[in-house]
């Protein structure tokens, strides 16, 4: 066996204890937690979706926890400022020269949470964190701490003192998930576990950064064959022809879902991706992509979500 298949597959039970430890306080959701753990495998970020109590934080904190790196919780209200994030520059008396502090967003993992809730301003602070990993301040560029992960949650049904997130910053987030409620046995045992106290807090890290970024430069190791690249691109040209769709998906979001598949494929244990890792992720990577025709409606996401997916099933998938 050669040193790189080894170290890929010492990586791979790694990573299997990653997606373990989350599931031991994120009970009943093994979906959500695949999905955040893609995320950060691509280097990207994650958008949880629900009304609260459901558990998107917890889902945040587990992910923080498992990784042994710098954690951050950012609680977003409307008058919380882009230097409240990204840090300032102060006057230092003893040398007469203003020095900069960095912001909580110098951080391994970001738990932003209901970030619909502060203005625009300080949510395109957060854009350039997401897009290109560095924040500037006063003219000069900081670059963060890698990897680096956001993890946001809002509430979409509530919409009294929240601002939309744009489409600029909505497609800066490889995977928009919605929690949903637990099934009736796992709510129980949510009660049975918490009965002394938080079992998050508790929670041991499984994975080191350093071991984060080796696992996320396998991921663009994995092969990708013709078909499967013919398959993702008929999928994307399907939406902007679809007449259903006012704005089909764009090449970043054809990009996001090739590495969403690269990073499903190492989680099962494959070096190469399969037209399973296409279908299965398509509607979380590109669902908040895609603008609906007519006016906007409290239904829209679930609109996009159905036309994805008719558009899924039709969609002749490589042999």
């Amino acid at each position: 066996m050669t040193a790189e298949k080894a170290t890929a597959q010492n990586l791979y039970r790694v990573l299997q204890q990653l997606d373990e430890n989350m599931a031991r306080v994120v009970l009943g959701k093994p979906e959500v937690v695949r999905m955040c753990v893609i995320a950060l495998l691509a280097n990207e970020h994650v958008l949880l979706e629900d009304v609260p109590g459901v558990g998107k934080t917890l889902v945040g904190k587990a992910l923080a926890k498992s990784v042994s790196g710098a954690f951050c919780r950012l609680q977003f209200t409307p008058d919380l400022l882009p230097s409240d994030i990204v840090g300032s520059s102060l006057f230092n008396a003893r040398t007469s020269e203003f020095e900069y502090k960095p912001g909580p967003i110098f951080a391994n993992v970001v738990l932003a949470d209901e970030i619909n809730r502060a203005p625009p301003r300080t949510q395109s602070a957060l854009l350039e964190a997401m897009s290109d990993c560095q924040v500037s301040v006063d003219g000069v560029t900081y670059r963060l701490p890698q990897p680096f992960m956001v993890i946001a949650t809002q509430n979409p049904f509530e919409f009294e003192g929240t601002y939309a997130l744009p489409e600029s910053q909505l497609d800066r987030f490889l995977l928009r998930v919605s929690m949903g409620y637990p099934d009736r046995a796992a709510e129980r045992q949510v009660l049975t576990t918490h009965r002394e106290g938080e079992p998050v807090e508790v929670l041991e890290s499984v994975i080191s950064p350093e071991q984060v970024l080796q696992a996320q430069q396998l991921v663009r190791r994995v092969q990708v064959e013709d078909s499967i690249y013919e398959y993702l691109l008929d999928l994307v040209e399907a939406t902007r022809q679809c007449d259903e769709l006012h704005v089909g998906v764009s090449t970043r979001g054809a990009l996001s879902l090739y590495r969403a598949a690269q990073a499903s494929a190492l989680l099962d244990g494959r070096d190469f991706v399969v037209p399973d890792d296409i279908k299965q992720l398509a509607v979380a990577v590109l669902s908040h992509r895609v603008v609906t025709k007519g006016f906007i409606q409290a239904d829209s996401r679930e609109s996009a979500e159905a036309i994805l997916r008719r558009l899924i099933d039709e969609t002749v998938v490589p042999s």
